[in-house]
């Protein structure tokens, strides 16, 4: 499946938006315009799928207030509607819509205002119902994350949980126990990355790590083959033989990769890992701009080799990134802040006629998402 509409009202930077999405999505904006937010936004109904509403809200966001956007006023609710489709460019009414209103209530917790599921434009779920008004302390949880209420739509909460993000950090994939005493799982920055490699099944890891190979002889043509083991010590390694003047490859594990090579690898990597949505953030970071032009290429590349393709949400501020000839006007996600929080800005009549004419999504685009008065700061100093 795939989400095809989400809207957010009093989300972080967000007091209002709505926007459609097709298979892929570029989003671009200024510094602090909400671009991690957005992605947050996605991430929130995979945690609150995965985990329950509270943890989602309190444990790993801070609380209401700390969610609520700066610039709500009278309307205090946080909203959340996503429609969900099979395919991204289908017509009529979407397979499902799922909508969650949260606030908290006097002791500060998260609760339920309003949880609405409907399939093909038919109500499956309807809160609150006669059951939480006899039972207040049910609105502390939502039907999503509560397998005795989500039978009939259980495929929106498996959808959800499918929802990864990823934002492979280098330094902590060579070092994780640096940055954690205890044992972590899916974890975004990479703590866990050489783990999950070691840990999918031999002949698809081999695969995988194959291919991958391929694809980074682009950018690290001396890399003749890549393999994952365990030390003695229990401790799971990244091998890549290299080739070099002496008649056999020399060996380096992870700690001797560059950040680009790594970093370039793991977004490799996570498009083959998972099938529901992938969040990618600056994807382009400690890479070289020739490879960053390549990078739509190779994930559409590896689109047509997975059985069944993913929807992509990128953020970016790479000019090279959204050059590629293959990326769509209507793809690109524009953010643009204001005193009343963020808005989301839709091509125009004139955008489209642009790029008809033989301008670049990217040279029409880029220039909206540019801070105002950036040479200002150079005045500050």
């Amino acid at each position: 499946m795939y989400i095809s509409r989400f809207r957010l009202r009093n989300w972080k930077n967000f007091q209002s938006v709505d926007t459609r999405l097709g298979g892929r999505a570029f989003v671009i904006g200024p510094n602090a315009s909400g671009k991690s937010n957005l992605l947050d936004g996605f991430r929130f109904l995979r945690d609150v799928a995965r985990d329950g509403l509270k943890k989602a809200v309190d444990d790993q966001r801070g609380g209401i207030s700390a969610i609520r956007c700066l610039a709500a006023r009278r309307h205090s609710h946080i909203e959340l509607l996503v429609e969900l489709r099979e395919a991204p460019s289908a017509d009529g009414p979407p397979d499902w819509e799922y909508e969650l209103v949260v606030n908290q209530d006097n002791n500060k917790r998260p609760q339920v205002i309003r949880e609405v599921v409907r399939k093909g434009g038919a109500p499956v779920l309807m809160r609150p119902d006669e059951s939480d008004e006899a039972d207040p302390q049910r609105r502390t949880q939502t039907a999503l994350e509560q397998i005795s209420l989500n039978k009939e739509f259980r495929a929106v909460a498996e959808f959800f949980d499918s929802i990864s993000y990823q934002h492979l950090l280098p330094q902590v994939v060579r070092d994780p126990r640096s940055f954690t005493s205890g044992v972590v799982s899916n974890d975004p920055f990479g703590r866990d990355f050489l783990l999950r490699i070691l840990q999918t099944r031999a002949d698809i890891r081999k695969s995988r790590l194959e291919k991958i190979r391929r694809a980074l002889a682009v950018a690290v043509p001396q890399l003749v083959d890549l393999d994952a083991e365990m030390d003695k010590s229990g401790v799971p390694h990244l091998w890549g033989a290299y080739e070099h003047w002496r008649p056999n490859a020399a060996r380096q594990n992870e700690s001797q990769f560059s950040d680009g090579t790594l970093r370039l690898l793991g977004l490799l990597w996570s498009m083959f890992e998972g099938g529901g949505p992938l969040l990618l953030e600056e994807p382009e970071i400690s890479l070289h701009p020739d490879v960053v032009r390549q990078i739509p290429r190779l994930f559409d590349k590896i689109q047509r080799e997975r059985k069944i393709a993913r929807q992509l949400i990128v953020s970016t501020h790479s000019e090279d990134l959204l050059s590629d000839p293959s990326i769509a006007l209507e793809e690109i996600v524009l953010l643009v802040p204001s005193a009343e929080g963020t808005e989301i800005v839709t091509p125009t009549g004139a955008d489209f006629a642009a790029v008809k004419s033989g301008l670049r999504p990217a040279d029409v685009m880029l220039p909206k998402a540019a801070p105002k008065s950036v040479e200002q700061l150079t005045l500050a100093f």
